[in-house]
C-alpha cells in the first residue's frame, strides 16, 4: 500500500455542502481545523439563494488571519456531482440542477483552484486519512443523514470514478417494489435509510415524538433506544437496507471494512447491531462473510476533513486520470 503524504504545506479552504448545512473550514496539513463558519442550507430556495449561503460562509472564512495564506479550496458536496464539469445536482436541493458550483466558488475565492467531490467521497477521504478506515486499502465508507452517500477505497486510493460519483450506495435499489424515490429511482438505500425517511415511516406506522413534538430521526433514535418497538422496527429496517447495500458493493469489488458515519450513525447500536445483523444473512459469500462495519472516527467533521484530504493527500480522489481543478 502507497504511503499517503501531504502535497504542499499550509491550510486549505474547505466546504461540506449538504441538504441541511453547508459548513466551511480552513484546514492545514495535519488535519487542524484554523477557522470554522457555518449556514444553514436554504434547500428549498432557488439556486442563487442557495449559492448566497455558501458565499456568506466564504466571506466569513476570508476574515481569519489564515485566509490569506490558503492556496486551494476542496468541496464535498451533496451529489449527483459531475467533477469532470464542475457541477453539482444535489437530490435534495432542488434549485441546483447543473449548477456550475466549481465555477462560482473560484470566482468568490480569488480564483483558486478549486476540487470538487461527492460528499460520500469527501467522508472517505477524511476516514482514510485520519479515521476508521485508515491503513485499510480497500474500504466502503458510508454517509447516513439527510440522504446517504458513500465513497470507495480500492487498492489504498480513493476512487470516484469518472463524474465522482462510484460509491454512491444511496441510490442502489434494494427493494424492488420500494417507493419512488427522489432520484426518479425506486426502493433505494436511501429512500429507506436516510434519516427523514426512516422518521416519517416510524410516525406513518403510529410512532409519536415526545411532549417537544421532535419527530427528527435522533428522537427515533431515543425512543428505540428505550424500548418503542415502532421506532425499533424503522431502524431495523433502516439496518436491512443499508446491509443489503453494504453486502451488494462488498460482492462487487471486495472490500475489508465498511464504515458508517451521518447523523443518523449517531444512533449507535440502534442502528449497528440490526445492520449487522442483517449483514449476516445478506453477504454469504467466503470473501463478504464477516466483512467488519464500524463507526466513523471523524465525527461531524467528516466532510470538512474530507473536503480537504482531497487538496492536501496525495491519495486524493482520481477522476479519470487527473484531479479536477477549476481552470
Amino acid at each position: 500500500m502507497p504511503s499517503h503524504t501531504d502535497r504542499a504545506t499550509g491550510p486549505v479552504v474547505a466546504l461540506d455542502i449538504g441538504g441541511t448545512k453547508i459548513a466551511g473550514a480552513l484546514v492545514d496539513g495535519e488535519g487542524r481545523i484554523r477557522a470554522r463558519a457555518l449556514r444553514a442550507t436554504p434547500a428549498q430556495e432557488d439556486g442563487e439563494t442557495v449559492m448566497a449561503a455558501v458565499e456568506g460562509v466564504l466571506t466569513e472564512l476570508a476574515d481569519s488571519p489564515s485566509w490569506k495564506s490558503a492556496r486551494a479550496v476542496g468541496i464535498g458536496s451533496a451529489g449527483p456531482v459531475d467533477a469532470s464539469r464542475g457541477t453539482v445536482s444535489p437530490v435534495n436541493v432542488p434549485g441546483w440542477r447543473d449548477y456550475p458550483l466549481v465555477e462560482r466558488v473560484a470566482r468568490i475565492a480569488g480564483g483558486r483552484p478549486v476540487t470538487l467531490v461527492g460528499d460520500g467521497v469527501a467522508m472517505t477521504a477524511a476516514e482514510h486519512w485520519l479515521g476508521a478506515a485508515r491503513g485499510h486499502a480497500n474500504a466502503l465508507c458510508l454517509v447516513v443523514s439527510t440522504g446517504v452517500g458513500g465513497g470507495l477505497v480500492l487498492d489504498g486510493r480513493i476512487r470516484s470514478g469518472p463524474t465522482g460519483n462510484a460509491g454512491h450506495i444511496g441510490h442502489l435499489p434494494v427493494d424492488l417494489d420500494g417507493d419512488p424515490c427522489a432520484c426518479g429511482g425506486r426502493g433505494c438505500v436511501e429512500r429507506i435509510a436516510a434519516g427523514p425517511h426512516l422518521a416519517r415511516r416510524a410516525l406513518a406506522n403510529g410512532w409519536r415524538p415526545g411532549p417537544d413534538g421532535d419527530a427528527s430521526a435522533a428522537a427515533v433514535a431515543a425512543a428505540a433506544g428505550a424500548g418503542d418497538p415502532i421506532a425499533i422496527a424503522s431502524f431495523e429496517r433502516a439496518g436491512r437496507a443499508l446491509a443489503a447495500g453494504i453486502a451488494a458493493t462488498a460482492a462487487l469489488v471486495e472490500i475489508d471494512v465498511a464504515v458508517v458515519g451521518g447523523g443518523v450513525a449517531g444512533a449507535g447500536e440502534v442502528l449497528f447491531a440490526p445492520l449487522r445483523r442483517s449483514l449476516r444473512t445478506y453477504a454469504a459469500l467466503s470473501f463478504t462473510r464477516d466483512l467488519p462495519v464500524v463507526p466513523a472516527a471523524t465525527g461531524t467533521d467528516a466532510g470538512l476533513l474530507g473536503a480537504a484530504a482531497v487538496v492536501l493527500r496525495t491519495d486524493a480522489p482520481v477522476v479519470g486520470s487527473e484531479v479536477v481543478h477549476a481552470p
